[in-house]
């Protein structure tokens, strides 16, 4: 079977693993090179924790506060997109506590099969992409983020996640002996990993080219051919390639390439950005989310510490406001007094867009329009972290085998 894939972060490459492993022939059609997109510049976590989707009642109310504030760690800019507003309206309309609930089985579930299938590759001599298996720490400072996380943590222990724990500031710091951290005290979601992720995607796209996976970068789909409801040939502004079967992962893009199947998937790009301190004089244990900050630090490859964060609903084309790397930086002094990291050359600042679907959830399946079309985008900030089991689950849909989870909450046309 020729399977074309569009789109090359870690949605396509592992999807493209597991189709080539199947036997299939694998086209990856990518519009701009691979290195450097929402893959790269993550923070690398594996994380069954992230049961919560980004739609909740509390990111709207938030939201709508910080609206006007281009600086704060969620910014939606306002302006005239019809896209927007319709994503916006279904965002608000679903962000309820039942829809947090409902969704919090399905992520976990898919976040299970994806860390197993990473621990699947690591046996492999190929790769060594320095995934630890040390958990992830939720580090709050204020009452009500003691309240929130005593929460969270009854919530996880009725979802099966019985490893996580409540910390106290004493518990907290020592994990984390070498350095001071100013909090009242963490959750430690010891079922989370991390990894590097532009090891992991290097060593992908060098496996897959060893095994005669075909890559087309920096060439854009810009239109499909179909016949009798399947699409047939894919169109690029340079070539036409035949296809038995099409996967869309496009990332922030595949709500418009969706549209070039006349298929609508609302979704939005949410950029975010990230600094890497090579060599760093500063050491960390476990990586953390700071809970009052909304920023991520992640221990990583031995050597480095990644600071990340930010959710800015904005345009692809809209210049970057580097203002909110300084922002990332002022909120980690905050809780790591310690840590004196400088604003950093615009040449070593990464940003880029999330594909944000207007529940939180990813769109994964068949599409109803056409039989051969498979969608796998929308995950969010939960691209890595879902990106080995969303691969797998590709190749289970495309073979039509039993698949491992149930993705009906993942439908693509759950919206239309």
């Amino acid at each position: 079977m020729q399977i074309i894939i569009i789109g090359g972060g870690i949605i396509g490459l592992s999807s493209a693993w597991y189709l080539r492993e199947a036997g299939h022939e694998v086209t990856i059609i990518d519009k701009s090179g691979i290195n450097g997109n929402c893959s790269y510049g993550n923070a690398g976590y594996v994380c069954p924790s992230h049961f919560v989707p980004l739609a909740t009642p509390g990111i709207v109310k938030q939201g709508l506060k910080w609206m006007w504030n281009s600086s704060s760690p969620f910014y939606v800019q306002p302006r005239l997109s019809r896209s927007l507003i319709e994503w916006g309206t279904r965002f608000m309309r679903i962000a309820t506590p039942e829809h947090v609930a409902k969704s919090a089985i399905p992520l976990r579930d898919i976040a299970w099969i994806s860390r197993y299938a990473y621990e699947d590759w690591c046996k492999l001599p190929q790769f060594n992409f320095a995934y630890e298996h040390k958990g992830l720490l939720e580090v709050f400072q204020t009452q009500a983020g003691a309240d929130h996380s005593a929460h969270l943590v009854e919530r996880a222990h009725q979802l099966g996640l019985t490893d996580t724990a409540y910390l106290s500031y004493d518990q907290l710091q020592e994990l984390e002996p070498h350095t001071e951290i100013k909090a009242m005290g963490a959750i430690w979601f010891r079922c989370d990993a991390h990894l590097y992720p532009n090891k992991l995607m290097n060593q992908l796209q060098e496996d897959l080219r060893q095994k005669g996976v075909r890559f087309c970068m920096g060439e854009e789909a810009i239109g499909f051919e179909s016949n009798n409801g399947n699409i047939t040939r894919v169109k690029t502004d340079k070539d036409i390639y035949n296809a038995d079967t099409v996967i869309v992962a496009g990332g922030a893009w595949s709500r418009q390439l969706a549209e070039k199947m006349a298929v609508k998937i609302p979704m939005v790009g949410g950029r975010g950005y990230s600094v890497t301190l090579e060599d760093s004089p500063y050491k960390l244990n476990h990586p953390a989310v700071l809970v009052e900050g909304r920023v991520a630090l992640t221990p990583m490859d031995g050597n480095k510490i990644r600071f990340g964060g930010t959710m800015e609903i904005t345009a692809t084309n809209t210049p970057p406001r580097l203002k909110r790397v300084q922002g990332i930086l002022d909120a980690v002094k905050r809780f790591y007094p310690q840590f004196n990291v400088p604003m950093p050359s615009v040449e070593n600042i990464w940003y880029g867009f999330r594909p944000c679907s207007a529940d939180g959830l990813p769109y994964l399946g068949r599409t109803r329009k056409w039989k051969n079309v498979v969608m796998a985008t929308g995950h969010s900030m939960l691209g890595l972290s879902l990106g080995a089991g969303t691969g797998k689950l590709v190749k289970e849909i495309v073979e039509e085998e039993k698949l491992s989870m149930d993705i009906a909450p993942f439908h693509p046309d759950r919206f239309a």
